[in-house]
Formats: structure tokens, C-alpha cells, sequence
């Protein structure tokens, strides 16, 4: 820690200082003035860190109050963000002595968990950040989007009690109650899913115009039966012609939810066969999104995976004893923190038949396996594989066996996505 930079949450009139220090940071283009206002809206006070030089702010970090969906259930989750240093004050230790702070002030309150998405994926693993999830990105171009739909596919909608999937467009904002109701029910079904209030709905929907960035207004498609709202998709068209006068605008997909295999497809289906339309983009899309295995050549959509969530463990105990698991499991994992004390050690984790109902409690028994917290972060919404890290050197299998079935037990399906960057 740095004692040269005093570190403390902001007040709503020292916002305007706190918000400039990560526009210039992120260097962004968009107009200061009205970003500041979009962002207050779900800024939270006294979650907020500002490290000051006098009265100016050189640093900042933030966190908002969330619950995510983790294997089998719900949990609070800190979501952390606006992570940042003015350029003239960078390689003084300011950024790591705001982590250090937001993490003991973390290890204090009620979420076990913390989380976010990396500007530079270099800069979190220090601080006990591990990857958790992946996204993809797709581009499809004119004329590749053709789908090999299941025949069997509107059979198992019929006994499933689903009717046939209507489109119908819609103004986003204004069917916010039906999208709703959509997300949330999927929020249950995948981990990595935030919950959603109005702020945040407010805050997925908005449209000015300085976040466009070329692009047409949004707009979105339901896709529905007489029971109501089966999936939607967000999304927005920068119309343009080549000089021989052949449409090559893109269509960019801001946003695309169903609750079943049909709606899916229906809602791809439309979008990949639009006209005037000469590719279509959709980005922070699952790495397991149906769309590849519905495509008659998968190669078409150019999937790009990239990190997505990054998930921290503030308390070991509890972040292990709320979440399900993929089967039984009776293991001691040895866990090293040298940020919070009071990780490090031996746990012993144990879950019966089904994988509900664990416990976690610290133990003096011998370790079956050992990693750091970074990698139990990693594996913690059950799309990293321990296995997978073992063999990267990030965990280490102390008695035969175990370390698979400790893979297994913390694996999960579908695996973890966020839609939402925050």
C-alpha cells in the first residue's frame, strides 16, 4: 500500500472527478457530460475507492451489487469495475494498492464472490482473479447463414406444450416488461447471469445517439406463442453499399435471448436471411451458443473466443458451500492466498448424491489437491476445467484421483456466460 495516495469512497460531488479519471483512462470518445449522467444511474457511492493527490482523483475502482447465477442456485456477487489511473500517475502502485483495498473491504461484507471483465487480461491474475468464462464472436456474411433446422424440432415443441414461434418487431424500451420476463427466466438456467433491475434494464437499453457509432437506432424482435414471450433479440443495422452498388451494411446483434431450442432458431433464422443486410455480427455470445451446430457449415460464423468473466473468491467457506455441483464430492483442497489470509489453508468440501447441500469447512487433514485462489476462481462457475489448469501448472493433484473427480464435481452445464459487460 502507498500512503502517498489516500484511498477512500467518493461523494456524489466529487463524481464528476472520480468518472474523469476513467474516461481518460479508457481513453474514450463518447461526450464526457452526458456518459457521466448514463453512468450515475447505477454508480453505487459508498462502494466506490478513489485514490486522491490533494484534492485531485488519480485512481479509481468501484463495485456494484449484484446476484449471479452460480451452479444450481443464486448468489450476491461484487461486480467490480471503473478500475483506473490517470495516465501521469501510472507505475506508482496506486492501481494495486486500490485492489488491495477493495479487497479487504470485500472480505468484510456479505458476498463471497467478486467479478468482472478485464480491459487487459494481464493486470487481474495478481490480485487472485481467475478466468471463469469465455465468450465467443460471430460473423456471418451475406448468403453463409443457411440453417439446418431439426425436423424433429417443432415435434418436441408440440409435447413440450409449445405452440408455434411467432416474430413480431417491437420498440426495445418500450417492451422492456416482455424482454424482462425472458431474461429472467434464463438467468436461473446458465451461470454467469447478473440479475437484473430497472437501472440495469435502463442501462442495456439505452440508445443515444453518441453510442451508435454509425449505427441505425436499435430495435428488437419477440419471439412469442399464444403463451406469451419465448426469446427476443436487441439489435441494431449500419446500412452501406459497395461502389458496385451491392448492400454491405452490417447488422450487429447487441443481444439475443430464447428459453428453447425453437425460438432460437427461429430468431437466427431471421436475422441471418435480412435484406439489404452483408453481415451480420454478434458479439459476447456463448462459447456453446446452438447457432454453430444449427449452421449447415459452422465455420461460417468465424467464432472468436475470448476471456469473459473473471471471478475472485472473497471467502473460500462460503463461496463453495452455496453453489451445487455436477456430482458427489469429499476432497481437501489446499488452497495459497497472499492476499487474504484468511483463504489460505485446507478446506474440506463435501456434497452428497446430486450435488446439492455442501459444506465447507477448514480442516487440518492431509490436502488431496492444491492450487492458488486464482485457479479456484477459474473453475468456480464450472467452464474451466481443474483439469485443464493442473495441466497448465495452475493446480497440482496430491492423492490419485481426486483431482478428477474434484474437476468433475465443479464442471457444469450449460457452461458460464454473461451477457452483459459491465
Amino acid at each position: 500500500m502507498t500512503d502517498a495516495y489516500p484511498i477512500r469512497p467518493v461523494t456524489e460531488a466529487e463524481f464528476p472527478g472520480f468518472h474523469a479519471v476513467d474516461f481518460e483512462a479508457f481513453n474514450s470518445r463518447w461526450p464526457e457530460d452526458q456518459v457521466r449522467e448514463f453512468e450515475k444511474v447505477t454508480f453505487e457511492f459508498d462502494r466506490s475507492l478513489a485514490a486522491f493527490d490533494g484534492s485531485l482523483i488519480v485512481g479509481s475502482a468501484c463495485a456494484y451489487t449484484f446476484q449471479m447465477s452460480v451452479p444450481g442456485t443464486l448468489a450476491p456477487v461484487a461486480g467490480v469495475s471503473a478500475v483506473g489511473v490517470l495516465p501521469s500517475y501510472r507505475r506508482r502502485g496506486i492501481l494495486t494498492s486500490l485492489m488491495h483495498r477493495q479487497l479487504a473491504d470485500l472480505s468484510e461484507g456479505g458476498e463471497a464472490v467478486a467479478a468482472l471483465f478485464a480491459s487487459e487480461p494481464g493486470i487481474y491474475g495478481r490480485f487472485g482473479y481467475g478466468v471463469s468464462s469465455m465468450h465467443s464472436r460471430f460473423s456471418v456474411r451475406r448468403g453463409e447463414g443457411r440453417m439446418m433446422i431439426p425436423a424433429a424440432l417443432e415435434a418436441a415443441a408440440e409435447q413440450g406444450g409449445l405452440g408455434p414461434v411467432r416474430l413480431r418487431s417491437v420498440a426495445a424500451e418500450p417492451a422492456t416488461a416482455e424482454l424482462a420476463k425472458v431474461y429472467e427466466q434464463a438467468v436461473p438456467q446458465r451461470p454467469g447471469m447478473l440479475v437484473r433491475d430497472d437501472r440495469w434494464w435502463q442501462n442495456v437499453l439505452a440508445d443515444p445517439d453518441w453510442y451508435r457509432g454509425g449505427n441505425g437506432p436499435q430495435r428488437c424482435i419477440v419471439a412469442e406463442d399464444s403463451g406469451g414471450p419465448r426469446g427476443y433479440a436487441v439489435y441494431c443495422v449500419s446500412p452501406d453499399w459497395d461502389t458496385e452498388g451491392l448492400p454491405s451494411g452490417t447488422l450487429t446483434v447487441r443481444e439475443l435471448m430464447a428459453l428453447d431450442p425453437q425460438a432460437s432458431a427461429a430468431l437466427w433464422a431471421d436475422l441471418l436471411t435480412r435484406d439489404l443486410v452483408g453481415e451480420v455480427t454478434a458479439r459476447l455470445r456463448p462459447v456453446d451458443d446452438p447457432l454453430l451446430y444449427l449452421l449447415a457449415d459452422m465455420r461460417r460464423a468465424r467464432a472468436r473466443v475470448s476471456d469473459g468473466l473473471w471471478v475472485r473468491i472473497i471467502d473460500i467457506a462460503a463461496a463453495l458451500a452455496q453453489r451445487h455441483y455436477a456430482r458427489e464430492v469429499d476432497v481437501v483442497i489446499e488452497v495459497t492466498d497472499g492476499l487474504l489470509p484468511a483463504n489460505a489453508g485446507r478446506w474440506h468440501l463435501q456434497a452428497g448424491a446430486g450435488g446439492a447441500g455442501a459444506s465447507c469447512e477448514r480442516t487440518s487433514a492431509p490436502a488431496d489437491v492444491a492450487l492458488p485462489v486464482a485457479s479456484l476462481g477459474a473453475a468456480y462457475l464450472g467452464g474451466t476445467r481443474l483439469g485443464t489448469l493442473a495441466r497448465a501448472g495452475l493446480a497440482a493433484e496430491l492423492r490419485p484421483g481426486t483431482l478428477a473427480a474434484l474437476s468433475t464435481a465443479m464442471s457444469w452445464d450449460p457452461v458460464p456466460w454473461s451477457p452483459m459487460i459491465f
